[in-house]
């Protein structure tokens, strides 16, 4: 499973292309952004497996 220290980078990444490409899809990108690293933040083991 990938850590947050690989996700947020990818993202960040993913979203700089994107905007680039199609800067009418900046609002509703950051928007997903910021709701998965508040989920992440408010629920810190979602994204790891039970068995760890």
């Amino acid at each position: 499973m990938f850590s947050m220290v690989v996700i947020q980078p990818l993202a960040a990444l993913l979203i700089g292309i994107l905007i680039l490409i199609l800067p009418r899809l900046l609002n509703y990108l950051i928007a997903i952004y910021l709701i998965f690293i508040g989920l992440v933040g408010l629920f810190p083991n979602l994204l790891t497996s039970p068995g760890h």
